[in-house]
C-alpha cells in the first residue's frame, strides 16, 4: 500500500468515529429534529466515501473485508442526491454500519502515536 492510502484509511477512520460521536445519545428521531446534527453526519459519510474512492487499487485488493463499493455508493448517493436523504438509511448506516468499518481501520491505520 501506498503512504496516500495509509493517509485515506485515517481520515476514513477519523470521520467515522466523529459520526458515531456526532450519534451518541441521539436517536433516528433526532435527525429529523437536528439538521445540524444530519448535515454533520453527511458529511462525515462523504468525507469516508470520498477517501475511499480516492484509495489506490492495491489498497482496495489488500482490504476486501472494507466494503468498498458500498462505501463508495453511499457517498455517490449523499453527493448527488442531496435533495432526497433517506433519513433512515442514514441512521442505520451510522448505527451498524459505521462501527465494523471502525473495528476494521482500526486494525489497519497506525495510531496517532506510531506515526
Amino acid at each position: 500500500m501506498q503512504k496516500d492510502d495509509f493517509i485515506r484509511l485515517r481520515h476514513m477512520l477519523d470521520a467515522a468515529k466523529e459520526a458515531i460521536k456526532f450519534a451518541k445519545n441521539k436517536t433516528r428521531d433526532s435527525l429529523e429534529a437536528d439538521r445540524m446534527l444530519t448535515l454533520s453526519i453527511v458529511k462525515d459519510l462523504e468525507i469516508i466515501g470520498e477517501a475511499a474512492s480516492n484509495a489506490t487499487k492495491e489498497c482496495l485488493e489488500e482490504l476486501p473485508r472494507i466494503p468498498w463499493q458500498n462505501i463508495i455508493s453511499m457517498r455517490n448517493r449523499l453527493i448527488h442526491g442531496y435533495f432526497n436523504i433517506n433519513l433512515d438509511i442514514l441512521w442505520k448506516t451510522v448505527t451498524e454500519d459505521i462501527p465494523p468499518l471502525i473495528a476494521e481501520l482500526d486494525k489497519i491505520v497506525p495510531s496517532e502515536d506510531e506515526t
